[in-house]
């Protein structure tokens, strides 16, 4: 959907319910603290964290029925880049055979969009199977579940828009150095610019894809604020002045 239109889709409005829940957990995690004994707060606790900002977590022990290891993430990035890849090959089937598949985006647009978002896809599965050392973090089986539909309703979204290393110790350290002496998680704020880069492959006219970009900004944002809290209450010398998610703002 582009910015010429003034009505919704059912995409555009499954993008906003996505980002107004969670805008809504990232005010409830910073609002709704003084509740930390509440039973439906700790639900709320064990939903949104995973991995590290979960291992500390105080909660019952039936909750933990529902937790998957963390290091499955690489199940997110095998599913979009077969699926994405799928959908980039059909789609190109359509322009070699002079076909439009959907005329309100142009076509060379939603093509570089598709590819750049599987090229993205390829290269998190490779860090997660060489790059990345998980310990035994775990995440909510439903957080699992929302991750494998993520990139299969993204990939969608694009259409109706038109080696390994010596393991030095499994424990968590202090973040220092580069990006990380500006804000606590500059992954999570990569990830934010990566998606606002492909709003210019679409000119920045699909009003869709900045949906996604909202839903990315406040997905990421919650994840960041929970590491950046965890942070703060663990290292006792953790800079004061660092942000969460985004350089001098948040």
């Amino acid at each position: 959907m582009s910015w010429s239109s003034v009505s919704l889709s059912l995409i555009d409005i499954l993008w906003c319910f996505l980002a107004s829940c969670f805008l809504v957990a990232f005010c409830a995690h910073k609002i709704l603290r003084k509740y930390d004994t509440c039973r439906l707060y700790m639900l709320f606790q064990d939903l949104i964290r995973y991995g590290k900002t979960k291992q500390n977590l105080k909660r019952d022990d039936w909750l933990r029925v529902f937790d998957v290891p963390k290091r499955w993430f690489w199940h997110f990035y095998a599913i979009s880049v077969c699926w994405n890849g799928l959908l980039l090959a059909l789609y190109l089937n359509f322009i070699f055979q002079h076909q439009s598949l959907l005329p309100v985006v142009p076509q060379l647009s939603t093509m570089l969009v598709q590819l750049l978002l599987w090229v993205h896809s390829v290269r998190r599965l490779l860090e997660c199977l060489f790059v990345s050392v998980f310990s035994d973090g775990s995440m909510h089986l439903v957080q699992y579940v929302f991750g494998l539909g993520y990139y299969i309703v993204l990939g969608l979204t694009v259409l109706c828009s038109d080696h390994v290393g010596k393991v030095e110790t499994l424990t968590h350290r202090e973040p220092k150095g580069g990006w990380f002496e500006l804000v606590s998680c500059p992954h999570y704020f990569a990830e934010l610019l990566i998606y606002i880069s492909l709003t210019m492959v679409f000119r920045g006219l699909s009003l869709t894809w900045w949906l996604i970009v909202l839903y990315v900004f406040f997905n990421q944002a919650l994840a960041a604020q929970l590491c950046h809290d965890l942070y703060l209450n663990k290292y006792k010398s953790y800079p004061k002045h660092r942000k969460a998610f985004i350089p001098f703002v948040l």
